[in-house]
């Protein structure tokens, strides 16, 4: 299969492991660097052998032929700069969130349409293989009508440390993390149809909420909640894992601690551990989530090679986003919010 070009635009924390992730498929090559800093660009270049750096996206596109652009740069900078691979006809990966506010994510996928140029969205967490597997099972029947779930992705990890760049942020972890797991209950589980939002801030030195507790009925009458924390202390502190409870009508199934799955049915507890892929060049604190990495960029060139559609579209993503700020919306006013 011929390869497909593409350029990387941002060099901030995310970028190596992207790049990574994308040599460990065939069918994808980068073939430049753009940065605002140039010299960022150029280290980054030098790491991963690509000799075409640029600090401007404009001068990048009228030089290369590219198949796509991987945007990963903070999030009030993907709107102008997908729009300008999209009007060339580029095609755009984009890290989530897509735009700091739904508006805007709105006309970015309007914009795309018009262009028939394909917007996606690196929305790894639903690519976590225990996540993965735990669909399986949901999808295999085994649970019955599904009655309740909860989904858990609270801890103390000092996430501040490596990302200063989140502690001014006005809205925080319903952006940050709440993209990821209000799409993960979409994945297990569907759309929902009512939502409420509780917020809290826990750490001083932030400005955004670092506590979120989110509960959802779904079209299909379950009952999620979504719990949200980086001001939990627990006896093992579970960073980076989402943990997974699901009550069904003949049997239930929870993901613990270390990507162990249990099925209780009938009295018995039938358990597994998922094997996650270990690449050298992943954080080993983030190894789970370096690893979705992979498997995300996967499906994600799929739908670039023009062989499958892949999940995490801006159209689909646009359903995480309204769920996001419907999140928002409704901790402010404390009352639930109907969905359409």
């Amino acid at each position: 299969m011929t390869k497909l070009k593409f350029a990387l635009i941002g060099t901030g924390f995310w970028a190596q492991y992207q790049l990574a992730g994308w040599k460990e498929i065939d069918g994808a090559e980068c073939v430049a660097v753009c940065d605002l800093s140039l010299e960022k660009a150029e280290d980054i270049g030098r790491r991963f052998s690509i000799s075409n750096i640029y600090d401007d996206i404009n001068a990048l596109l009228l030089s290369r032929e590219l198949d796509f652009v991987d945007i990963v740069t903070d999030v009030d900078s993907h709107s102008p700069l997908a729009m300008a691979a999209i009007e060339r006809g580029v095609a755009v990966v984009c890290q989530k969130p897509l735009a700091p506010s739904l508006e805007i994510a709105q006309e970015m996928c309007r914009q795309a349409r018009s262009w028939r140029v394909p917007l996606l969205v690196h929305e790894n967490w639903r690519w976590q293989r225990p996540l993965r597997r735990l669909k399986e099972i949901i999808d295999s029947g085994v649970l019955g009508t599904l009655v309740r779930g909860r989904i858990d992705y609270a801890n103390s990890f000092p996430v501040f440390d490596n990302q200063p760049f989140l502690k001014p942020l006005e809205r925080f972890i319903l952006t940050d993390i709440g993209t990821h797991i209000l799409d993960v209950s979409r994945f297990l589980f569907g759309e929902a149809e009512e939502l409420y939002c509780q917020t809290r801030k826990i750490h001083e030195n932030i400005c955004g909420e670092d506590v979120a507790t989110v509960l959802m009925r779904k079209r299909s009458g379950l009952t999620v909640t979504c719990n949200m924390s980086y001001a939990s202390r627990w006896e093992f502190d579970r960073f980076p894992q989402t943990m997974v409870s699901i009550e069904g009508t003949t049997a239930g199934v929870a993901l613990g601690r270390d990507f162990e799955i249990t099925v209780y049915e009938d009295g018995r507890a039938n358990c597994e551990r998922v094997h996650i892929p270990d690449y050298p060049w992943a954080n080993p604190e983030y190894a789970l989530i370096h690893a979705s990495i992979v498997d995300c960029h996967r499906n994600l060139l799929s739908e670039l090679s023009g062989q499958a559609k892949a999940e995490t579209t801006g159209d689909d993503n646009l359903r995480t986003l309204e769920l996001v700020y419907a999140a928002y919306q409704s901790a402010e006013q404390r009352a639930s919010v109907l969905l359409t």
